[in-house]
């Protein structure tokens, strides 16, 4: 057996995938149309494509499943188990934890979202990514409290994984107050590199959301190929995190755009292709918290 140590790589790439599916359009945007919920159920058909494309390319990938995703959708989401993915925590029906108002209310479905994902697929995961990437002032302390070892909703950075903060202080006549770093890893995110905004159309009366979306692939390949392009120079060992969701980016054309932006990844030297959890295990092992 050799000693040699395998080398660090010099950027690493995270695909994630947002596993919303109905609970999407009938939690947050309260739809009751079949049309509208039938959006939903394309996640299913999307994400069957995700996870050929992941097997073809041999590539490992976490997907945020939702509590309701993983009870309407158990065969699937023990599919993901099975093909050797990781499954991170995405609340229960995509609430907001700022729509829950209280620590208590936050925790109960933090809970719930845990239990059905250990019932279906028997896994508790270590990562959380809150719906809509916002978190309550309390998300991290329970977090913490439910032994997650990272999350990934901030955007505090782009390509460089930073420890958490609890107790921060807004002051509106002063300096803001930054918290004590705590025992969580922020794997961040950026609207940039999400495909909804990019891509879905959304008009909902009962929350007023609307979004054009609908860009061509090759807009959104060009931006990603940049920012890619930008960390290789820049950020030497940085993390791509990619935030996708099977039923945006599962759409034919847009897939077909997204297996040329790996292959273009998979041709350069000193890349490699990480789980989420796996990016912040390896941040955890470089760089020890300081208390």
């Amino acid at each position: 057996m050799s000693d040699r140590t395998e080398p660090r790589p010099s950027a690493t790439v995270c695909l994630t995938f947002d596993f919303d599916a109905i609970s999407l359009w009938i939690g947050p945007f309260a739809a009751r149309s079949p049309s509208m919920i039938s959006r939903g159920e394309f996640g299913a058909v999307g994400c069957e494509r995700i996870l050929r494309l992941l097997d073809r390319r041999q590539i490992p990938a976490t997907f945020f499943v939702t509590g309701h995703t993983a009870e309407t959708y158990p065969d699937l989401t023990r599919a993901i188990v099975a093909a050797g993915h990781e499954i991170g925590h995405h609340g229960y029906l995509h609430e907001n934890p700022l729509s829950l108002e209280t620590p208590e209310r936050e925790r109960e479905v933090l809970l719930r979202g845990l239990a059905a994902l250990e019932s279906v697929a028997g896994v508790r995961p270590l990562g959380y990514r809150s719906p809509s990437w916002d978190n309550s002032p309390w998300t991290v302390d329970l977090l913490i409290e439910q032994g997650f070892r990272y999350e990934s909703s901030l955007m505090g950075d782009d390509f460089t994984p930073y420890w958490c903060r609890t107790g921060d202080q807004i002051q509106e006549d002063g300096s803001y107050r930054f918290g004590p770093l705590v025992d969580l890893v922020e794997m961040p995110v950026s609207w940039i590199l999400d495909d909804f905004p990019h891509f879905e159309y959304l008009r909902v009366r009962a929350t007023g959301a609307n979004m054009p979306g609908l860009s061509a692939p090759s807009k959104v390949e060009e931006i990603w190929r940049d920012e890619f392009t930008f960390m290789r120079r820049d950020v030497p060992g940085g993390v791509f995190t990619l935030t996708m969701h099977p039923q945006v980016i599962g759409r034919g054309h847009r897939l077909l755009m997204l297996e040329r932006l790996v292959d273009w990844m998979q041709a350069q030297d000193g890349v490699a292709f990480s789980t989420l959890g796996a990016a912040a295990h390896a941040f955890r092992a470089a760089h020890p918290m300081r208390q």
